[in-house]
């Protein structure tokens, strides 16, 4: 089975993936950083035995696990692959895992509380993937009573989470709307709407990708449904002011692009060593290429699987051993040749 991120979205624009994540807690039992080693294996325990028929609930197929049982590398890979967060990954005590074959639905358990769950899809989907999300919380709900209060809603581990608990995000390619003198001042000017953008990989010039990721600020005080149209609004806006400088650029600089896109998957089809930093934005400008029209495969690719693929430690994985800074520079270029699809005749 593909992997979300493996699907390539031809239709997204410059809307990578959307994200919902819900945190919620077991009334039975203290927060988890509350709790002894004993009662949270004994949670984790509980939880994975009431979770068990997930799959005659939505059809997918779920692992189950202990992080403690997981290489470190294992964990770090999941953390590139935004299952974890670091604070999970470096976390001592007992924490489980549920995740689904196609790494789009999990669950972590004790981890920052008692049950995350997170759904993904690539392209803009944050109403269906709330529905699906609100469908498995009906589920979970079912058999575990949640901490709930009728006037701050759930209660979670930090205050930020109270209230609905939902954190909704969308990340966007935005190589040319980032590189705008006011673009910093933009973001600045969306917390005024109760939204937050980030970089992916980093911060402002050194956010190598130009990925960036807009989620709600605010859990309390508005409803779920607010919260998923406020994240898609501003999206939407988002994605199409980066069309319309990405479209101005085309005009009056065609010829450039063009260039910069080719010689971007050239050094990405034949470079015999590349840095994360460089191989980040050859393969930013050769999704603007793509998305553009500009440059065309023989077969659709889905770039941030690409950007996924050369992070450090999933790199480590797919060659079953340590390798040093100047191995993985040569690992990312290997893998980048043998993963970037051939370039259609041109007409």
């Amino acid at each position: 089975m593909l992997r979300w991120f493996e699907k390539a979205e031809t239709s997204a624009g410059n809307v990578v993936y959307s994200r919902v994540r819900l945190a919620r807690n077991w009334e039975a039992y203290q927060f988890p950083q509350k709790l002894s080693d004993t009662d949270s294996r004994e949670l984790i325990n509980r939880l994975e035995a009431g979770l068990k028929d997930l799959k005659a609930d939505d059809g997918l197929t779920y692992e189950y696990a202990y992080l403690e049982d997981l290489k470190e590398l294992d964990r770090l890979a999941l953390r590139e692959r935004r299952i974890l967060n670091s604070g999970t990954v470096a976390k001592k005590s007992p924490t489980g895992i549920v995740i689904s074959e196609d790494e789009s639905t999990s669950f972590i358990l004790n981890g920052d509380d008692h049950i995350r769950l997170q759904v993904l899809a690539p392209g803009l989907h944050l109403d269906e993937l709330w529905q699906r999300a609100d469908k498995l919380d009906d589920y979970v709900n079912t058999r575990f009573s949640y901490a709930f209060d009728e006037k701050y809603g759930y209660l979670t581990s930090y205050p930020t989470n109270v209230g609905t608990g939902l954190r909704a995000s969308v990340v966007l390619h935005l190589p040319t709307l980032s590189m705008g003198k006011k673009f910093q001042n933009l973001l600045a000017e969306m917390s005024r709407f109760g939204v937050s953008i980030r970089g992916v990989y980093g911060e402002g010039s050194d956010n190598y990708g130009a990925l960036y990721e807009i989620a709600n600020q605010k859990t309390l005080g508005q409803s779920e449904k607010d919260i998923v149209e406020l994240v898609t609004k501003i999206a939407r806006q988002l994605d199409g002011q980066e069309k319309k400088v990405r479209k101005l650029a085309l005009e009056n600089h065609r010829l450039e692009r063009e260039d910069e896109a080719y010689k971007s998957y050239g050094v990405l089809r034949y470079a015999r060593r590349l840095a994360k930093k460089d191989a980040m934005i050859f393969l930013s400008q050769l999704m603007a290429g793509i998305t553009d029209g500009l440059i065309h495969g023989e077969e659709p690719c889905s770039i941030y699987r690409l950007m996924l693929g050369i992070q450090n430690a999933n790199l480590q994985k797919l060659s079953h051993k340590p390798l040093s800074q100047e191995e993985l520079d040569v690992a990312r270029a290997a893998y980048l040749r043998t993963e970037l699809p051939k370039l259609a005749e041109q007409e």
